[in-house]
């Protein structure tokens, strides 16, 4: 054991969200909320005064910070801004799309689930070649 070298951890990795209320809500009473030293917090809540400019700057200010590990976006909410959601390809922060109260779920919006079905088409191509 003393001559492995240990893998540097963050103990200290939180989740952002930018969502409708009701969404934020039921969050931040399951515990995730955070306010930091500035006072900023680790969600948006958007409503219809919520721009699009302030939630594209919040997505940036999420995925640029290095104590977020994942970042939990409406789909609704990530499909204003789906330039910058599906040019994001680093794997941390994750990028989480989920569904909300009003909104459903549509699986083919979904930017991860498209990019595991590129991988799985590639892939699937790849070995009928052998």
């Amino acid at each position: 054991m003393a001559g492995r070298s240990q893998v540097p951890s963050n103990n200290s990795a939180i989740i952002a969200m930018i969502a409708d209320e009701d969404t934020v809500t039921g969050f931040l009473l399951a515990g995730v909320g955070n306010v930091d030293l500035r006072r900023k917090t680790n969600y948006l809540i958007v409503d219809s005064k919520t721009t699009v400019k302030a939630i594209e700057e919040t997505f940036k200010e999420f995925t640029s910070k290095e104590d977020i590990a994942i970042v939990l976006i409406s789909q609704y909410v990530a499909n204003m801004i789906r330039f910058l959601v599906d040019s994001y390809n680093k794997p941390v922060p994750a990028i989480l799309e989920i569904p909300s109260k009003d909104h459903p779920y549509d699986p083919t919006h979904d930017s991860v689930l498209s990019r595991v079905k590129y991988l799985f088409s590639s892939d699937s191509s790849s070995s009928d070649r052998r």
